[in-house]
């Protein structure tokens, strides 16, 4: 067993301000030299970017499906090991999809905490307090946070409305400016908030004067041995695309590489940069091509060094954005069309309107992989599927995983520790 101490924080619905006060509480705890080790519930790359800046330390996902829970157990008791403070940010609501965070919550004993947006709520606070603590038996619940209220009379009426027997730990005001700016993906990336390090000591000074000042109940985590990764990439070179424009990377994902003996390497498509010498195989994650679009059409050291890679005949795996980016065109929401590689035949169009967004499972020769997707974009092209994800709960029809030469691309960001041995075929350019 290992013992620190944790805090789930969770909320009645998305945009509540979770992200905020789980960023808060890192960055106060790390400013007193405490090292704290903060989750993200679910499949996120935009919220533990925050995160790791908030906390200093890479922010990995839990999920009792997509990642397992032996696996779940598994990285909590390893943070345990050497953590102050363990911090887990749920997803959606409390009680929201199957798994839920409360399912999380519970299955591992972490007290939760309901932050509550107050803005434009008096008494009925104290009823939504009263809601998410109650409506599951065994639940554990820590407290309850108001965020975005008014005045200091406004607080003194959210409190008063906390019925007996709960625990009221305070609130942050509107005026205190911690707000993080999002867009339609989520929020924005952290490399991109020109002032979020001081957005962050601004939140970690109000969550200071509250009662999460100091560190939450400790919490006994059960110690989960997994069998070990085997050497399938051993001796193999795969460069991986990472800036503003590729950056949904799990750092799950990047850890199983190097565990099967992979040397990784990076490169900056928005920088011009060729693929790195040497590479055996290239991954194209998702992030934002759409908002780069006219620089990635016009940086031709790139496209010339992907070109040839694929010429080579050299595997290629593609998520989402990066799939995008190997189209013939991509048409931004301002309806201009920009070339792409044009590796792979097809186009696509952003729009307004969220395109899908669900957990999927994909089933290979190698057994099942688990994944979600997230998009904005639609996709056309010729090429026929090679194998269909599936819905994780009904089963309905997922995306399309499609092979062209030596490329694999989707629209699904796989979790790839959920299949190390498919990971491997992909990268070797092996039957799935």
């Amino acid at each position: 067993m290992r013992a620190c101490p944790a805090l789930f924080i969770s909320a009645p619905a998305s945009h509540q301000g979770k992200t905020t006060v789980t960023a808060a509480l890192a960055r106060h705890h790390a400013r007193l030299g405490r090292r704290v080790r903060v989750f993200k519930t679910g499949p996120d790359f935009l919220d533990p970017m925050i995160l790791e800046r908030a906390s200093g330390s890479p922010v990995y996902s839990l999920h009792l499906w997509m990642v397992g829970v032996d696996a779940c157990r598994a990285l909590l008791a390893d943070a345990a090991r050497d953590a102050d403070l363990i911090l887990i940010e749920g997803v959606m609501g409390l009680f929201d999809g199957t798994p839920s965070s409360a399912d999380l919550a519970t299955a591992f004993g972490v007290p939760v905490l309901a932050v509550i947006g107050a803005h434009g709520m008096a008494q009925t606070f104290g009823a939504l307090a009263f809601g998410l603590a109650r409506y599951r038996p065994g639940l554990p619940f820590h407290g309850v946070l108001a965020n975005r209220v008014a005045s200091a009379r406004h607080a003194q009426m959210l409190s008063e409305a906390i019925p007996e027997g709960l625990r009221f730990c305070g609130h942050l005001s509107n005026a205190d400016d911690i707000a993080l700016p999002d867009r339609h993906l989520g929020l924005t990336q952290a490399a991109e908030i020109a002032d979020l390090d001081a957005r962050l000591d601004r939140a970690a000074d109000a969550i200071g004067k509250t009662a999460l000042n100091d560190l939450p109940p400790v919490v006994q985590f059960e110690d989960q041995a997994l069998p070990e990764a085997p050497l399938l990439l051993e001796g193999f070179h795969i460069a991986v695309a990472r800036d503003a424009a590729f950056s949904f990377v799990y750092p799950a994902n990047v850890d199983l590489l190097r565990t099967m003996g992979a040397r990784v390497s990076t490169f900056s498509p928005l920088a011009d940069d060729p693929v790195p010498d040497g590479a055996d195989a290239l991954y194209l994650p998702g992030g934002y091509p759409e908002l780069h679009a006219a620089t990635l059409a016009h940086n031709a050291r790139t496209a010339a060094s992907i070109t040839a890679h694929v010429r080579s005949e050299r595997p290629v795996v593609a998520e989402c954005g990066g799939m995008l980016y190997l189209l013939d065109s991509l048409r931004t929401i301002d309806g201009a069309q920009h070339a792409m590689l044009g590796l792979l035949p097809g186009d696509a169009a952003m729009q307004k309107r969220l395109a899908r967004l669900a957990m999927q499972r994909i089933d290979t020769s190698h057994g099942m992989a688990t994944g979600h997707t997230f998009h904005y974009s639609s996709m056309t092209t010729p090429i026929q599927p090679h194998l269909i994800a599936t819905h994780a709960t009904t089963g309905a029809e997922g995306e399309a995983l499609y092979r062209h030469g030596p490329i694999t691309a989707t629209y699904m960001h796989t979790y790839w520790p959920s299949n190390p041995a498919a990971v491997a075929a992909l990268f070797r350019g092996e039957p799935l």
